[in-house]
């Protein structure tokens, strides 16, 4: 897993400066919840997660869940008049594996602590195997709006290299009975360039996202993460390291079969087949909007001020239990931070950066990005910085450019 960040020490009470809680509410607020509990670990994955095994006896969802409702009522203290949460996510981990009760029980937590807004957009991340009718159905009737599974690949020997349990059948089920119960807004979400996928693999897996009728797809690039079982294998000489080539034009052909099919791109590695099916929760990371993010190594972002907690289950629970914060540090972003960050993470969207944002030699470096077929040369003369097909398989370097 990887370490948390460098930062100064987080108050013991949580509170934050004053300055962060300004036009508090003006701004779109969320609430993401980390589960941090998966029946197995992936090969792939680093995310901050533990089997039971790994956990013991050290941790379980009841002290988790505890932990959570205590966070959550810190932060209803802390915002002081804390708006109310446009949208709630819980990720993982494994959320699913919490049932539909649990589940119910951790919005009923949101709920009673900093509250919903009426049309509030609620989504849970699942694994397709620990979901059924009985549960898409518990959790519609609690007031969850939108379903995340993991697909990753409708190929079997590509799920093995990535340690993946599920049979390849079962997203697309999952995804219709979910439909079935009620769910207009499902995602599935696919990873592309694992060693040993073949082109009619991932069209296979594009086929299969296409029959189950999701309305959202989210395609991530395999990264190596260090100290994965895969970065292990890699450097072992199993599995070769994935090509830079064969990503961008996996991506191509993703883009289009998505495309043709109705779903358009809205951010770099997501696609919606309406502006209602777009993630409204990650719209709020991407436009720099505000969130409480509650769990283990759950990081936030208040006002211009990020900090994350402490990773470990029993030691969150631990200090919630003693009255105190579970962050384990934080940051007052600089201006120039905050610049850097919109321009990374705006220009990831369809609807591009706003070109008043950029200095004389940001601008000058969008003039030339245009004219290399990077950004959009329209939108660029009415006003905004739009990466073209071809500036989305670059889009790390024009940040960079664009930033300074």
């Amino acid at each position: 897993m990887p370490a948390l960040p460098d930062g100064e020490d987080a108050p013991r009470d949580g509170t934050l400066p004053e300055t962060a809680l300004r036009g508090l509410g003006e701004r779109p607020f969320g609430v993401y919840v980390h589960v941090p509990f998966c029946a197995i670990r992936c090969g792939y994955c680093d995310f901050n997660t533990y089997t039971a095994g790994e956990l013991g006896s050290s941790s379980s969802p009841e002290s988790w869940l505890d932990g959570l409702r205590a966070e959550l009522d810190l932060a209803a203290r802390v915002l002081v008049e804390p708006p109310r949460a446009e949208t709630v996510f819980v990720g993982g981990g494994t959320p699913s594996l919490l049932g539909a009760d649990g589940l119910a029980a951790v919005l009923d937590a949101v709920r009673d602590s900093v509250g919903l807004t009426p049309d509030a957009e609620v989504t849970t991340e699942s694994n397709p195997e620990s979901t059924s009718p009985e549960f898409f159905a518990g959790i519609r009737a609690a007031g969850y709006t939108r379903v995340s599974l993991g697909m990753q690949s409708a190929a079997q020997h590509v799920l093995r290299t990535l340690d993946r349990v599920h049979t390849p059948g079962r997203p697309v089920a999952a995804a219709k009975e979910a439909r079935a119960e009620g769910f207009e807004h499902v995602n599935l979400d696919l990873i592309y360039g694992t060693p040993g996928e073949t082109t009619d693999d991932l069209r296979a897996s594009l086929d299969a996202v296409l029959d189950a009728y999701a309305d959202h797809v989210s395609a991530y690039a395999l990264i190596v993460e260090d100290g994965t079982a895969l970065a292990r294998k890699v450097r072992s000489g199993e599995f070769p390291m994935p090509d830079d080539d064969v990503l961008a034009a996996d991506y191509e052909l993703i883009d289009v079969a998505l495309t043709e099919a109705g779903l358009c791109w809205y951010e770099v590695s997501n696609w919606a087949a309406s502006s209602e099916a777009r993630c409204r929760h990650n719209l709020i990371y991407w436009r720099g909007g505000d969130w409480w993010g509650a769990g283990p190594g759950a990081h936030s972002h208040i006002g211009g001020v990020r900090w994350w907690n402490v990773k470990h289950p029993a030691r969150y629970a631990g200090l919630l239990t003693a009255g105190e914060s579970p962050a384990a540090g934080r940051e007052l972003l600089s201006p120039s931070e905050q610049h850097l960050e919109r321009v990374m993470l705006e220009l990831r969207l369809s609807d591009g950066l706003a070109l008043n944002v950029l200095d004389d030699a940001g601008m000058r470096e969008a003039r030339r990005a245009a004219t290399e077929g990077l950004l959009d040369a329209d939108a660029l003369a009415a006003g905004r910085a739009v990466l073209t097909d071809r500036g989305r398989l670059l889009a790390d370097g024009v940040v960079r450019r664009l930033a300074g």
